[in-house]
């Protein structure tokens, strides 16, 4: 059976509200969550980008549920050595209940040391080998690694999890999800693209889990859910790669002014229609996803959970 999360959004909230929504997620009857790594949030109307693996830790003390990351770019901002540390203790802090989920990045996060934003092949390719160093890394070994990226040099972590953490790599497109396929243990995607999935599986992902997110504004005033999700999340309908190459939240806000409210009323759920919200997370599920993350939008946290709790959430468990 698909299982259903909650999405964490770093860029919108503080560390105090994101605890809170995952109290409130697990009141509420989601199984899972899921949390963004920023370092700008992707506007300057959202406002925040608290550190992920400091909430990682108050999560791991704040709720049962498992927690992954959606997702980190281990490539370019952290070395992936010191990524593998914060994995390692991120496992051991949540009892096992720590997912690790990685993406090639974004140049908003990752430009801020002045490195070069490369292509996206080679991003891919620093993956892939970010990825090795993390998981030589997460055997408890001496490592010593001579890439055609990274260099690591005697390198062993004292503090480790009983089990690896597992490694989920996200991916848009055929490349990516072929990554996936071939090098980690799930596959995280935004989109319901049961091609995409497939693409996945046939790469050799096989009955691993893949996982995505979709973002909602719940409210009894649509028009307002409206209003709330053009102002916070218009990012969401950016096209084509500018998601990954603009450097700066300014960059973004001048991109999004393209971005109408017909737009967001056409391509985001808003409002408190059960059927529209149950439709939306429904079609991850038959699209072949094994979890899906439900992120609410804006400042009406409590309404939306005591809604998913009393109508949606019943629903889509009997489908």
């Amino acid at each position: 059976m698909t299982r259903f999360g909650y999405f964490l959004a770093s860029e919108e909230f503080t560390p105090a509200e994101l605890l809170e929504q995952a109290r409130a997620a697990e009141q509420a009857g989601f199984t899972c969550l899921a949390i963004s790594d920023h370092y700008h949030p992707w506007t300057g109307e959202q406002g925040q980008s608290p550190f992920v693996w400091s909430m990682i830790g108050a999560l791991a003390q704040a709720t049962s549920l498992p927690v992954t990351t959606f997702v980190t770019c281990p490539t370019v901002r952290m070395h992936p050595a010191i990524n593998a540390q914060a994995v390692a203790t991120s496992g051991v802090l949540t009892g096992n209940r720590f997912r690790f989920g990685v993406g090639s990045g974004e140049a908003l996060n990752e430009h801020i040391l002045g490195d070069a934003w490369p292509a996206v092949d080679v991003r891919l390719e620093m993956l892939e080998e970010a990825v090795q160093v993390i998981r030589s890394l997460q055997s408890g070994d001496e490592v010593t690694h001579r890439g055609k990226h990274y260099t690591v040099e005697n390198a062993r972590l004292y503090t480790v999890p009983d089990e690896p953490v597992p490694i989920y790599v996200s991916g848009f497109g055929p490349k990516a999800a072929a990554l996936a396929g071939r090098i980690g243990d799930g596959f995280v995607t935004m989109t319901p693209d049961a091609d995409l999935v497939g693409q996945f599986r046939r790469a050799g992902g096989g009955q691993k889990p893949v996982l995505g997110g979709v973002k909602v504004c719940w409210g009894a005033d649509s028009g307002q859910a409206v209003k709330t999700a053009h102002r916070l999340w218009p990012t969401q309908f950016l096209p084509g790669e500018l998601g990954q190459v603009l450097p700066d939240p300014a960059h973004f806000e001048q991109a999004s002014t393209l971005v109408t409210e017909e737009a967001v009323a056409d391509g985001m759920v808003c409002g408190d229609d059960v059927d529209e919200h149950v439709r939306a997370v429904a079609a991850y599920v038959d699209a072949g996803f094994d979890e899906v993350y439900v992120g609410q939008i804006g400042p009406d946290q409590q309404g939306f959970f005591d809604f998913y709790r009393s109508e949606v959430l019943p629903r889509l468990d009997d489908r």
